[in-house]
C-alpha cells in the first residue's frame, strides 16, 4: 500500500480530515523510515556482534582453563623431575669441586717445594710474615699500655686535687670552729 492509498485502493480519493500529501512531507517520511530501518539494522548487527564476541570470550576462557589444567599437570611432573635431577647433580658437582681444589692444592705445593731454593724462599716468606705479625702485636700492646697508664695518671691527679680541696675546706672549717670557742 502506498503512503496515501486508501483501503479501497483509490489513490486519488482523499478523505476530508487527511491532509493532502506534499512532495516534501513524503520525502521526509521516506527519510525517517529509511533511518529507522538503518537503526534497526545497526541494532541487529550490534546485538549479533555482541553475541559473537561473548561466544569468542567464553571459548577463550574455556581454552585457557584447559591449558592451565594441562600446564599444572605438566608443571608438577617437571617439578618432580627437576627435584630428582638436583638430588643427583648437587652431590656430584660438589665432589667435582672438591677434587679440583685438591688437585690444584697438590699441584701448587709440588711447584713451590720442588727445589731447595723454593723451600727456602717459602720459609723466608713465612718468617717475614711472622715478624710483621709480632711487630703489629707489640705495637698494639704498647699503645694499650700507654693509654691505660695515661688514664691512671689522670685519675690519680684528679683524685689528689679533690683530696687537697677537701683537706683545705676541712682545715678552714676546723679553724673557724676552734677560733669560735676560744674567742
Amino acid at each position: 500500500m502506498a503512503i496515501n492509498d486508501t483501503p479501497s485502493g483509490d489513490s486519488s480519493a482523499t478523505t476530508p480530515d487527511t491532509p493532502t500529501a506534499t512532495p516534501e512531507s513524503t520525502l521526509t517520511q521516506a527519510k525517517r523510515t529509511a533511518g529507522q530501518a538503518k537503526a534497526t539494522g545497526r541494532q541487529a548487527k550490534t546485538s549479533g556482534t555482541r553475541a559473537a564476541k561473548a561466544t569468542r570470550t567464553q571459548a577463550k576462557a574455556t581454552s585457557t582453563q584447559a591449558k592451565a589444567t594441562v600446564g599444572q599437570a605438566r608443571s608438577t611432573v617437571e617439578q618432580v623431575q627437576e627435584l630428582a635431577e638436583r638430588a643427583v647433580l648437587v652431590p656430584f658437582g660438589a665432589s667435582l669441586l672438591a677434587r679440583d681444589n685438591v688437585v690444584s692444592t697438590v699441584h701448587g705445593l709440588a711447584t713451590k717445594y720442588r727445589t731447595r731454593d723454593g723451600i727456602e724462599r717459602e720459609l723466608k716468606r713465612y718468617e717475614r710474615r711472622g715478624a710483621t705479625a709480632r711487630n703489629r702485636f707489640e705495637r698494639q700492646v704498647r699503645k694499650t699500655r700507654t693509654r691505660f697508664e695515661r688514664t691512671v695518671r689522670q685519675n690519680r691527679r684528679r683524685f689528689e686535687r679533690e683530696v687537697r680541696t677537701v683537706r683545705r675546706d676541712f682545715e678552714r672549717q676546723s679553724k673557724k670552729l676552734t677560733q669560735g670557742r676560744i674567742g
